[in-house]
Formats: C-alpha cells, sequence, structure tokens
C-alpha cells in the first residue's frame, strides 16, 4: 500500500478543453487490463517533454526527440507492459509502425505522434494486438475528468494506486485548468526519474518558454524523487498547452502570468512525482532529505542523492533503526558525485532527524540519545536535515526505504 496517498476521484480532477484521452484493452502483456492510452490534442497545441539520460533509452523515447524537433503534435499513444528498449532496429520499426496507424486513424502526419512504451526490456513489442486496440481507444476519446482518471489507470505497471492531479488558476480574467497524471514505482533515479508524466494545461504559451517551463517543471519535481537509484529506459516527461483558455498568449518568462502557470504547473509535477516515491515498490515510509547550507544548488542535491541512493539507510529506516553512521557515510560519499564536496569539512556538518539533532562537530551531539533517534525514525513520514554549514544554498530530494517486498515485486516482475 503506497504511504499516505490515494488517488484522487474523478470528480476531483479538471478537464483541459482540447485535450481528449481514450484507453484500450489490447493484451500487450496481460489479458483484461487497460494498458493502451491515446491522447488526442487541437490543432494548435504546444507540447514540450524531457527524457531519460540513459544511453540505453527505448526507441520511444528516440522516436519523441525527433518528431518534438519541429513538428506540430496532435496525438500521443502510451503502452504498458512492454517497454520496447533494448530491441535495436526492429524496436524502432515497431514504434514507427505504431504512429503510422495512429495517424491513419486521426488523418495526421507520423510525426504529429508521439509514442510512449513502459513494462519489461528487451521483449518485442505486439504491434499487431497494439494497432488492434486502437479503434477502441479512438471509440472511447472523451475530454472529461473521468477520461484522466481512466487514462491514469491505464499508465499503471507495478503501481499499486493510479497517480494524478489538477490546480486551477486564473490568468487575465481567464480560467486555467492544469492536470496531470504519471505512473512509476520502481526503477526511480533523478535526470530523469524513472517514469511517464503527462501534464496539460488549456493556457496559451510560447513555445519557447513551455520548453523552459517542462524543464523547470521537471527539475523541481521529478529530478528529486529516488526509490532504487536505477535509471530507465524510458523515462519521459511531456507538458501539453492546448491554448484553449484564450488567455493572451504568455511570451515573458519575467511576467507575473508565467510565474503563476510556472507555480501550478511545479505543483501538479510535484505532486505527481511524490506520489511516485510514497507508491515506491514495498515502500513503507516516505522520507523528505532537506539539504541546506551548501556553497550551490547541486552540491547540495548531490548529499541529498547519496542519502537517498544508498541501500543501507533506506533498510535502516525501514527497520526504524536509528544506526544513523549509515547517513553520515553516505554524506561523506557524495564528494565522488560532486567534485566540490572533496573539501567538505565534516566538523561544520549537523544532522537532524526530525527535530531532534543527531550529530554535529563530526560526531554524535552532546544532547542525542537513541531512543529519541528511535522515536523520529518510528512514523511513516519522515524528514533528514542536514546543514553543511558552508553556504547558504539548499535542496530537496524525497525518497523511501527499503522492504522486504521491493526484493519480492521484483524478483517477480516478469512472472
Amino acid at each position: 500500500m503506497p504511504v499516505n496517498y490515494a488517488t484522487p476521484s474523478a470528480e476531483q480532477l479538471l478537464p483541459v478543453a482540447g485535450v481528449r484521452l481514450g484507453c484500450a484493452e489490447a493484451g500487450i502483456r496481460k489479458a483484461n487490463r487497460r494498458d493502451l492510452t491515446l491522447i488526442e490534442l487541437a490543432p494548435g497545441s504546444r507540447v514540450a517533454g524531457v527524457f531519460t539520460q540513459n544511453r540505453f533509452c527505448a526507441a520511444p523515447v528516440r522516436i519523441c526527440r525527433e518528431h518534438l524537433s519541429g513538428y506540430e503534435i496532435r496525438a500521443l499513444l502510451i503502452n504498458t507492459g512492454i517497454a520496447n528498449a533494448g530491441t535495436g532496429e526492429p524496436g524502432l520499426a515497431a514504434a514507427h509502425a505504431t504512429c503510422s496507424a495512429v495517424a491513419a486513424l486521426l488523418g495526421l502526419s507520423d510525426r504529429q505522434v508521439l509514442p510512449f512504451s513502459t513494462g519489461v526490456i528487451m521483449e518485442p513489442l505486439p504491434v499487431k494486438r497494439l494497432i488492434a486496440g486502437l479503434p477502441q481507444c479512438q471509440a472511447t476519446l472523451r475530454g472529461d475528468s473521468q477520461a484522466w482518471h481512466t487514462a491514469a489507470h491505464a499508465i499503471m505497471t507495478t503501481d499499486t494506486v493510479a497517480k494524478a492531479a489538477s490546480r486551477q488558476i486564473s490568468i487575465g480574467g481567464k480560467t486555467i485548468n492544469i492536470t496531470g497524471i504519471s505512473k512509476g514505482a520502481g526503477m526511480i533515479k533523478p535526470n530523469m526519474a524513472t517514469m511517464l508524466g503527462f501534464v496539460a494545461t488549456d493556457a496559451a504559451i510560447s513555445q519557447a518558454l513551455l520548453e523552459q517551463l517542462v524543464k523547470q517543471a521537471a527539475e523541481e519535481s521529478f529530478n528529486c524523487i529516488s526509490i532504487d537509484g536505477d535509471t530507465s529506459t524510458n523515462d519521459s516527461f511531456i507538458l501539453i498547452a492546448s491554448g484553449a483558455a484564450q488567455n493572451t498568449e504568455i511570451s515573458d518568462a519575467a511576467s507575473k502570468e508565467y510565474t503563476l502557470l510556472r507555480d501550478a504547473v511545479s505543483a501538479v509535477a510535484t505532486e505527481l512525482a511524490q506520489a511516485i516515491v510514497r507508491d515506491g515498490e514495498g515502500a513503507t515510509k516516505f522520507i523528505e532529505i532537506v539539504v541546506e547550507g551548501g556553497l550551490d544548488h547541486a552540491e547540495c542535491k548531490a548529499v541529498g542523492y547519496a542519502i537517498a541512493h544508498s541501500p543501507l539507510v533506506k533498510t535502516a529506516f525501514f527497520a526504524s533503526d536509528p544506526n544513523l553512521g549509515r547517513i553520515l557515510a553516505a554524506i561523506g560519499n557524495a564528494a565522488q558525485a560532486h567534485a566540490s564536496l572533496g573539501d567538505l569539512d565534516v566538523r561544520t556538518v549537523k544532522l537532524w532527524l526530525g527535530k531532534t539533532l543527531v550529530s554535529e562537530y563530526g560526531g554524535v551531539a552532546a544532547s542525542y540519545h537513541e531512543a529519541e533517534g528511535a522515536r523520529e525514525m518510528a512514523p511513516s513520514e519522515i524528514v533528514v536535515r542536514i546543514d553543511l554549514g558552508r553556504g547558504a544554498a539548499k535542496a530537496k530530494v524525497w525518497t523511501c526505504d527499503f522492504s522486504y517486498d521491493y526484493v519480492k515485486i521484483n524478483a517477480d516482475y516478469r512472472s
């Protein structure tokens, strides 16, 4: 079960004018489950995205990058069950074939379609079954809240709950809706985090600012989470702006209108990202790591990641065992990922669990008692705070613990 998270009801999600979604049971990997989602965009919609940094990126990721470089995107196709990664040229041909099929169905060019896949790596995409499911997707295309709710469930893999979020703001007297869905529970590591995420708004915004916004939103959300330290082959975060709200187009990054939209989109992305951590495979605890006092944001994040990626730290949290030397060791190891930390003076570092000061001056805080540490580690939500004592920069990272179930889930992943 996820840590203090439940899927919003359909009534809690907001429709986005200019965006319609439809789903089908195509039998991509397993029968009798929705595993294919089609998103249709109104003419004039703008799309931007960020993708995995894994060099073994999946065929759909390669095609998305190509199609986003100068073409008006009118449709997105998402399948679960098979990742179409590690599949070589046949995988590329399969992804191109799905784009062609969607284009033929909707009267578009192949290059106006973005394909997305998630699931098992190094297995061929069953193109015939996928294409056979497209008419059902088209027949169920709707733009209401229920369509978003259904799609959130249809893109799940090892997720135990669907993930969705909405916000509503006003810009220039126009009501603006933002709604997003995401999937992910394992193989989660920043840059990008291992997930698929789709956020849409009916705001009108220039293409240049949309591309800036998707990067900012990803950096503040999906690039701040880690479950197991493994970066996927298929990570994709897509931001859609239909322009249907008919506000004056936002084209100035310094404007209050852009700030309003940026904050709302980032809030949706952060809620979706945190939901992925809360639903981490086998997770029993949600952990916020706050790193302050760094020379810059990057070294603060490096320290946060070093803690979040440590199996020893994560298993200690699962056991509620205040074996906190593991956290100090992780902080010390961060220098391997960020060169500026090579001269970190451990005597200036302070560590808190919740409100309890655990370590200072390079050792155990004089006021600390292990019973306090055990008490702070017992709840399902924990805050770890580190002050590096060398600057004014700060960063946050969200992670979860490692439980027995994480091993079981991943050992049985292909069963």
